[in-house]
């Protein structure tokens, strides 16, 4: 039987990703586009963009060109066609596959081409961008993404975004007026600080027209657990308070549900994954003005990022066998999973008494002076000059091996996790009445003031807060977090400090509770 060239190309990109690691994959952000998905994409699309237009189709991250396959079997007139592979490996296939067709492919970085002439530019863009993490982009480069976004749309964008959002931003100078665009993107944008350059963009240099969200448990990618969007937007000015459209669920031409939202509504709200989100999502009202938060109540810090924790985390087993003193090394929590209630207690030394005792290295001395000090810990840390030194964190630090300061928390939170089939807690609160400090696993709670001083006062508060803690709704935990692909939620220190504690608040003393109604007023 003949294989159409959608099946060729199918084949030929299970064939091309065996080749390459999933790490390797996973670091340069490339997720190949289901053909499904392409498909539901490309018609979306050409309803946009009028099915009577002729096309000029540009794909800035071709791949083996799933998209164009799926325009192709669409049939609509098309004008030409371009696109941009970084990846040899994937490129130089795709260029013999599509030989025979109009496709201009150049085998070469997007974010560094000149875009065409005015009369020259792309009236449908349609890509799904390299997810690529902001620590795997060089400073180098995100200065130059910065300088040339800046140039070409006046956005400042944050040192920690994706590099998606830098495609979607620069992708501007090559369309035409009134082009349509697609973006296939995470959704983690609708919700974090580095998204709101694309949010700006979005609402203000081009007319937002539909934004379709999946369900966080409906993987798009087999290979990548991300939570993904697609964004439709027509490069037009947006008209005041234009409407927008929201679709979740489903697949983008039958979703779930759909709803609509003034631009105005759009710019007011943070998190726009509130909006509009089914049951799994569970997403929760905006706080009122001056309602009380946990943020009131806790300073709160992400857990310390060792830099390596299988180097800088021993057990007894091991400092004994390497002889290392203890006058360099903190008891530090385990992960949760070995956490099992929600308090954790003491011993006399002040070590969290768990079956799984773990404690940091952290040492301030220089190397020599920390050979005359503990020679056992200095033969050990020059195991790590050639490797771990010179890791992303470590090299900044001096000395490298040295630690972040985060004394030990009398409250912690989970950083992420997922609501069971039961519909139990995504994230727990654990009471800490050691001196165990903690990794970046968990949320670091410090009392503030108000709160400390009640705890001095009734030291029993402690359990009761607590309690008030994990009771804390499962829907506003979720909804000032954002999601992941699977189902999995995260939440970072100031969206936990955004979550109502109006409860918690009444079980402190009347008087405490005043100080800390005029703390937010």
């Amino acid at each position: 039987m003949d294989m159409t060239v959608e099946q060729v190309r199918v084949a030929m990109q299970k064939t091309l990703d065996a080749g390459r690691s999933p790490r390797s994959r996973n670091r340069m952000g490339q997720f190949a586009t289901p053909t499904a998905l392409a498909n539901d994409v490309i018609h979306c699309g050409l309803k946009l963009l009028g099915l009577d237009v002729p096309v000029r189709f540009l794909d800035p991250a071709f791949g083996t060109g799933s998209f164009y396959s799926a325009l192709l079997a669409a049939k609509p007139a098309v004008a030409s066609v371009a696109g941009f592979e970084i990846d040899s490996h994937y490129g130089l296939p795709a260029i013999e596959l599509w030989r025979a067709s109009r496709l201009e492919l150049k085998l070469g970085d997007f974010t560094k081409a000149d875009p065409p002439p005015t009369e020259q530019a792309f009236n449908f863009i349609v890509c799904n961008p390299p997810y690529v993490r902001h620590h795997h982009i060089s400073a180098e480069d995100k200065e130059r993404l910065q300088r040339l976004i800046l140039q070409a749309t006046g956005i400042q964008v944050r040192g920690l975004a994706g590099l998606y959002c830098y495609f979607m931003l620069l992708a501007h100078r090559w369309m035409a007026l009134g082009a349509v665009a697609g973006w296939l993107v995470p959704s983690e944008f609708m919700d974090v600080r580095y998204g709101q350059a694309v949010k700006d963009y979005l609402l203000n240099s081009v007319t937002l027209i539909r934004l379709h969200r999946f369900e966080s448990n409906d993987v798009q990618f087999a290979d990548a657990l991300v939570s993904s969007a697609v964004v439709w937007f027509k490069n037009v000015l947006p008209k005041a308070n234009s409407a927008v459209e929201f679709t979740y669920g489903g697949s983008l031409s039958e979703p779930s549900v759909r709803a609509q939202f003034t631009s105005a509504r759009l710019r007011s709200e943070p998190k726009w994954t509130r909006l509009l989100a089914g049951e799994e999502s569970g997403a929760s009202p905006i706080c009122s003005p001056g309602t009380m938060r946990l943020g009131d109540l806790f300073s709160i810090k992400r857990g310390l990022a060792t830099g390596d924790n299988k180097f800088f985390i021993l057990d007894n087993q091991q400092i004994a066998e390497l002889g290392i003193s203890r006058r360099f090394l903190r008891p530090i929590l385990p992960s949760p999973r070995h956490v099992p209630d929600s308090v954790v207690v003491g011993d006399e030394s002040g070590d969290p008494v768990l079956h799984r005792r773990l404690y940091l290295i952290d040492c301030p001395l220089p190397m020599d002076d920390l050979e005359g000090v503990d020679p056992a810990l200095a033969r050990y840390l020059q195991k790590g000059i050639d490797s771990v030194a010179k890791g992303y964190l470590c090299a900044s630090r001096s000395p490298w091996y040295s630690q972040e300061k985060r004394p030990p928390a009398p409250f912690l939170c989970t950083y992420m996790g997922r609501v069971d089939g039961n519909g139990r807690k995504t994230f727990r609160f654990i009471l800490n009445q050691s001196n165990a400090t903690a990794a970046n696993v968990y949320l670091l709670m410090y009392p503030k003031a108000v709160l400390n001083a009640a705890l001095d006062a009734q030291p029993e508060l402690g359990k009761t807060m607590l309690q008030m803690l994990n009771a804390i709704p499962c829907a506003d935990m979720t909804g000032e977090g954002r999601v992941y692909g699977g189902g999995l939620h995260k939440l970072e220190p100031l969206e936990l400090a955004n979550v109502p504690a109006a409860e918690i608040a009444e079980i402190l003393p009347q008087t405490m509770q005043r100080r800390a109604s005029q703390m937010i007023l």
